[in-house]
């Protein structure tokens, strides 16, 4: 018999209220505004001010303009090419995890390292990354895999959690783990969510949870931080925060600005 891993961490206290709370500003969005009006233009732009709030927490200068004109660095260039792709991978996220996550690196880190590093998950004989600011050391390969692998099996299993609660995980685990050679921050924002498209909380990608990290980034690392050394009251605190951030993340909606 499969573990639901990811239940129980939705039974933290507080967690399910606020999970419902973020699930119902979406819903409100979506609603109010007309899911027939959602065109790919909306989803489009939902998607690009993802990739330069992503981009500018892993420490991008880019400005909006340059990253719409395609002229931005190779952070925000990387964060934008997987917004091209990030609608086609949401639907393989739940079967076939860790290909979805291989790919949004490669399309992550075009600009960043070679293509042998593009995709790659990182050995014992290679470096730990450390290309999230604030983070404790990632764990040794070893660990990262076996972290990662059932973290993968889990994904592929049915859960009674919130998918809120499942993307927020995801996005903790791939950044505390670092598994890739660099980018990990990109690559686990968009694995996040891939998730919110996949489980149903914002099918359409109009949203933009990764713009409402942005806004709440002063407690990004030390959110991650917590989620690793302070056992499920991080883990509940970090769910807590994931709440936050859908909800800002509807805020920040094109369509919330929509006439």
């Amino acid at each position: 018999m499969s573990v639901d891993v990811f239940e129980p961490l939705a039974g933290l206290e507080g967690v399910g209220s606020a999970a419902q709370a973020a699930r119902d500003a979406v819903d409100v969005l979506l609603r109010d505004r007309g899911l027939r009006r959602v065109g790919s233009d909306m989803t489009a732009e939902a998607l690009l001010r993802g990739a330069h709030a992503s981009a500018a927490l892993a420490g991008s200068t880019a400005t909006p303009d340059e990253v719409r004109r395609g002229v931005a660095d190779g952070l925000a260039s990387g964060a934008v090419r997987m917004t091209g792709e990030l609608m086609a991978l949401a639907p393989q996220v739940d079967k076939a995890p860790v290909q979805v996550w291989t790919r949004l690196h490669q399309l992550a880190a075009a600009d960043l390292v070679g293509p042998d590093q593009l995709g790659h998950l990182r050995t014992s004989a290679e470096p730990v990354p450390d290309d999230i600011p604030g983070l404790p050391p990632a764990p040794g390969a070893d660990e990262m895999w076996e972290r990662l692998s059932a973290l993968a099996r889990s994904l592929t299993r049915p859960t009674r959690a919130p998918g809120l609660v499942v993307a927020a995980i995801v996005h903790a685990e791939l950044a505390v783990l670092r598994p890739f050679p660099t980018a990990n921050g990109l690559v686990a924002r968009a694995a996040e969510r891939c998730l919110l498209v996949a489980r149903g909380i914002d099918p359409v990608a109009v949203t933009v949870p990764e713009g409402g990290h942005y806004v709440l980034r002063a407690t990004y690392a030390s959110g991650l931080t917590d989620y690793t050394a302070r056992g499920l009251t991080g883990v509940r605190d970090w769910l807590l925060r994931s709440c936050e951030v859908v909800t800002k993340g509807a805020e920040l909606s094109p369509l919330a600005s929509s006439d």
